[in-house]
């Protein structure tokens, strides 16, 4: 329940704090005194999305903050879902900045409005003249029987496998889709993939051909500096090698005078060496060196493919021909198997069919076994409330299609005089026989739906004299099992409250002021007597204000 509201600064609210309990609260004013400025505000502390208009000094920043007494409700699975701390006094805080930008929070961790929102519809149903619109649609209509049906959990499965049946249906049309692509496209691929794998593709290939290539065209030239190295290092008289083993001889004979002349000798030693494997390896050279005009002819073919390649794809590297070529290889494997892989989805696809099929018919089966009941009982409560002859029809069959909620088509006529023809309540349904039936409804809900708080916004509406008198009694019996809340303007509904507050404006300096408070016993005689008969108290309207309390 909602023990404790304090805004700051929204709209005409400039301070306000209240104190809240269980039971049955009653919240009054004159209109346009600021009852709905009071609801905005709990609203965006539900999640509402807000504006910069929020803000009643624009320099400060609006901050609403709501306390909820939330031990017997069993949310403790949604704070460990969601990542938050879980108290049985759990705090949710909203705050609006100037700049316009939004913070919320709850148990001091920041939270998305998305979680706020989930956590307000577990918290507070606020019921507007809004709300009393959905009553007309099918959702809102099917929402009812399903609660009494019992169906939540069943519905969380039907709605998994339906997820589950949607995500496979895409799979297979886009297998389909792909399938009819693949089949004009699978000439042409294979046609790449036939000359990507004729073509001699490994990493580094192209290094190496170009190497080959390059000794392949220029072997005569080579095959010349060649014979002029081997000339260099084996002339008899001024050849290198001849030279250097002059000079080794030479510091070989110093090396015996000193330690200087030994570290000469061994380098010299090392340069000898090098030189004679140098001249070792010359040799083998040319040796392996020879005209191979076909070998030329065949590497530069090979070039030449790969080059045309790499511009016919549009690439610079061998390795993305190589990446191109498994792509291809993969599609052409991929079109080979469709048929296969189409036929086993659309075997999966229809035992999901049949599975939802059979769930929905669960699903219908438990709904119409309620209808009788709620029939019997709309009927009984809204005769009750001065609609003797209302009645309903209300009937089910089966969809073509599957939907979030099932596979049905809900007809949920009525009609509230005897002999009229029964129609959709948004056609002969009036404002105040939607308010009544919307209470009824509500009262049912509160029945299955364990909800801590519920916020009638003048749900009375349209009605006057016993008929609000006997609407205000069912608020009272909710209000025995949750906490209930009615913004109301007429003195019978006011009168049953365990609780009233009274929402007033006033005019400082600054510029007029919202506020709120909690009437005593005796305000609560004059508040009543000015709602029966206007400012000017008369001694039969205060006597009829203590009847009303009494």
């Amino acid at each position: 329940m909602l023990s404790n509201l304090s805004i700051d600064n929204y709209a005409l609210i400039d301070s306000l704090e209240v104190s809240l309990d269980s039971g049955f609260t009653i919240i009054t004013g004159e209109t346009g005194a600021g009852k709905s400025i009071f609801l905005g505000g709990l609203s965006l502390v539900l999640g509402k999305r807000a504006d910069l208009s929020s803000l009643r000094d624009k320099e400060r920043k609006c901050i609403i903050e709501a306390y909820f007494q939330i031990k017997d409700y069993s949310l403790q699975s949604f704070f460990g879902e969601n990542d938050l701390d879980y108290e049985d006094s759990t705090v949710i805080r909203r705050e609006i900045l100037p700049s316009g930008k939004s913070r919320a929070f709850i148990n001091d961790t920041p939270v998305t409005l998305d979680i706020l929102s989930q956590l307000g519809d577990r918290l507070i149903d606020i019921h507007s003249q809004h709300q009393t619109l959905r009553l007309t649609e099918n959702d809102f209509q099917l929402k009812l029987i399903d609660a009494l049906a019992d169906n939540k959990k069943r519905l969380f499965a039907f709605k998994g496998t339906l997820n589950s049946y949607t995500a496979l249906k895409k799979e297979l049309q886009d297998l389909i889709d792909f399938q009819n692509t693949a089949v004009k496209e699978q000439d042409y691929n294979d046609f790449l993939l036939t000359e990507l794998e004729a073509a001699p593709l490994k990493e580094g290939i192209l290094e190496e051909l170009e190497d080959q290539y390059e000794q392949l065209n220029n072997v005569e030239l080579i095959m010349e500096e060649l014979a002029k190295g081997d000339q260099l290092m084996n002339d008899d008289q001024m050849g290198i090698l001849s030279l250097v083993s002059e000079l080794k001889a030479v510091l070989s004979r110093l090396s015996g005078y000193g330690k200087q002349y030994t570290g000469l000798h061994e380098r010299i030693q090392s340069v000898f060496i090098e030189m004679d494997d140098i001249n070792s390896e010359l040799q083998i050279f040319q040796d392996g060196v020879e005209s191979n005009p076909s070998l030329l002819e065949e590497t530069n073919g090979k070039l030449q493919l790969l080059y045309n390649l790499q511009k016919k794809h549009g690439v610079s590297e061998i390795s993305e021909l190589i990446q191109i070529k498994e792509e291809l290889s993969q599609k052409a494997f991929e079109t080979a198997h469709l048929d296969e892989k189409i036929a086993l989805k659309t075997r999966e696809l229809q035992d999901l069919e049949s599975n939802l099929e059979e769930q929905a018919l669960v699903i219908r089966e438990k709904r119409n076994a309620i209808i009788p009941a709620l029939k019997k009982q709309l009927e009984a409560d809204l005769s009750h409330l001065g609609m003797p002859s209302a009645s309903f029809k209300i009937g089910l069959k089966g969809a073509e299609t599957f939907k979030p909620n099932g596979m049905d088509d809900l007809s949920f006529l009525f009609t509230a005089n005897k002999g009229s023809d029964y129609g959709e309540l948004k056609k002969v349904a009036s404002g105040g026989e939607l308010s009544r039936i919307m209470l009824v409804i509500k009262s049912i809900l509160a029945q299955y739906e364990k909800l801590p708080t519920i916020m009638f916004d003048e749900i009375d509406t349209g009605v006057s004299g016993e008929i609000s008198n006997r609407m205000a009694d069912i608020m009272k019996a909710m209000s025995k099992d949750m906490q209930v809340f009615s913004i109301t303007h007429l003195p019978q509904v006011a009168s049953k409250g365990n609780h009233h507050f009274k929402v007033f404006k006033t005019d400082e300096e600054e510029g007029t002021k919202t506020n709120m408070r909690k009437l005593s016993n005796d305000e609560r005689v004059l508040e009543l007597a000015q709602m029966l008969g206007g400012n000017e108290l008369s001694d039969s309207a205060m006597a009829h204000a203590r009847q009303l309390l009494n």
